[in-house]
């Protein structure tokens, strides 16, 4: 009963997007997933179309240099999901003559490729039966099912052995009912403000039946201002909008200067007295007592653009400084 008003449900109101197009080819699932991880769709589409209008394979892909492609990866964040995706298509060459490998078996040996994007793309590329769990399934399952708020904070086997034990005997209804539970979760069975009134199964779902539980945590979300990653992002900005390939070692001005911006961003201002803050000055820092260790003590360098961390007293207080 389930799957058939859950899946008649999202015959209706599915979202036209270009990886569910029958013709669309293994490979722009395979890239689809990867650029979906941790990114909202309305930011994925734009560059997804632009990666398959200029690679529209995966040969395409691996004879450009690695670098290309995280300039091509825009702002959708976690660049390193770029990288992982030029090492999968250099092996998809190398390993399966350029063709997208049809298996989980196969699609999970790929560079970067995980649990869930090799059961993705089995079952979306190639309609195989496979046990397709993210966090929008998970939820789903978590409120239908077990009458929880939201899922456990990482994946359990237990939920695992319930999505395999929900999904349909059949390849292509079991397709359809991931795809369908997955539209779900993010269109109404949403995180914070789920639209029961509109949800196909209401009637079956096991927390509003427990009257709506609260949740047993506070999801934490990622934070951005002020980390490494809002550093990398300003840097990378920098370097994707040059002409041409920078040399290796090579930083431009601009890019050194929101790097450091960036960096001073996510501490805060040092207290210490100006003197402090030149190599090899004596004070006390906010730290530790008068006539401390010098300032430029424990100094680390990080990696181009090179930045020197100055530790004063006892470390309590820090700030960046260039070492151009």
């Amino acid at each position: 009963m389930l799957h058939h008003r859950i899946n008649d449900w999202f015959a209706g109101i599915a979202r036209d997007l270009p990886w569910r197009d029958p013709h669309c080819s293994p490979w722009g699932v395979l890239v689809s997933e990867i650029m979906l991880q941790q990114t909202p769709v309305v930011r994925v589409l734009p560059v997804w179309h632009e990666w398959l209008k200029r690679w529209p394979t995966p040969a395409g892909l691996a004879g450009e240099p690695a670098g290309e492609a995280v300039r091509s990866w825009g702002r959708l964040g976690y660049p390193r999901r770029a990288l992982r995706l030029h090492a999968s298509a250099t092996a998809i060459v190398q390993d399966h003559a350029g063709h997208v490998p049809n298996t989980y078996t196969e699609l999970l040996a790929l560079p970067g490729v995980g649990s869930y994007t090799a059961a993705a793309v089995a079952a979306f590329a190639y309609g195989r039966r496979e046990t397709v769990v993210d966090t929008n399934i998970r939820r789903v399952h978590a409120r239908l099912v077990s009458g929880v708020a939201l899922p456990a904070p990482a994946l359990t086997a237990a939920e695992m052995r319930l999505a395999a034990a929900l999904l349909p005997d059949d390849d292509e209804t079991s397709v359809r009912w991931n795809a369908a539970v997955m539209e779900l979760g993010a269109l109404v069975c949403t995180a914070r403000a789920p639209k029961c009134a509109a949800c196909p199964v209401q009637d079956s779902c096991a927390w509003l039946a427990a009257g709506e539980p609260p949740p047993s945590y506070v999801p934490k979300g990622q934070a951005w201002h002020g980390t490494d990653r809002q550093v990398r992002g300003a840097v990378l900005a920098v370097l994707r909008a040059g002409r041409n390939p920078r040399a290796a070692g090579h930083v431009p001005a601009r890019a050194r200067r929101s790097w450091l911006c960036a960096r001073r961003n996510r501490r805060a201002p040092c207290r210490a007295a100006p003197a402090q803050h030149r190599p090899g000055a004596t004070g006390a820092g906010t730290g530790g007592a008068a006539g401390g260790r010098p300032c430029g003590d424990a100094r680390r360098r990080l990696p181009a653009p090179r930045l020197t961390r100055l530790w004063h007293g006892h470390g309590t207080c820090r700030e960046w400084h260039t070492s151009w």
